[in-house]
């Protein structure tokens, strides 16, 4: 390794642990009450859209920060504030950090079968009108076939 390699790997792990900190509140804000399976099946769509780059985003990052995809993100949202402070010592933000790190690692099995969409079962999008979910994981219906 010379110096300069030091700014660039610097760099990347900055963009690492970015990424574990952002896709590890997500999944808290989203499925906290969803437990493992949930929050792994919440990942598994952030993922799924990550190797998928789209108006959605190019990184996991993006993705999960992208206007109006997540709810746990919206500036209105009475959570976000919470998800903003939650520590690690938190069990859930513990447990989702754990989901995080496997999923930035690759070790994440897609339990959703390529779903890149999903939602709360009590509610309706438009965007699922006409369309049945592949799984059903929990309180969320998940969706592969919405482009």
């Amino acid at each position: 390794m010379t110096a300069l390699d030091l700014p660039r790997r610097a760099s990347a792990f900055a963009d690492q642990s970015l990424a574990l900190d952002t896709l590890a509140r997500t999944l808290w804000g989203e499925a906290r009450g969803e437990g493992r399976h949930g929050m792994h099946a919440v990942a598994s769509v952030i993922l799924n859209r990550a190797a998928r780059p789209g108006w959605w985003g190019r990184s996991v990052t993006e993705v999960c920060l992208r206007p109006r995809q997540f709810s746990c993100w919206l500036a209105g949202d009475p959570n976000r504030p919470k998800l903003l402070r939650v520590q690690p010592s938190d069990a859930a933000f513990a447990l989702a950090l754990e989901i995080a790190a496997r999923a930035l690692a690759g070790s994440l099995p897609d339990i959703t079968h390529g779903s890149t969409h999903y939602h709360a079962v009590e509610v309706a999008p438009s965007w699922a009108r006409g369309r049945a979910p592949c799984v059903v994981i929990g309180r969320h219906a998940f969706y592969n076939d919405i482009p």
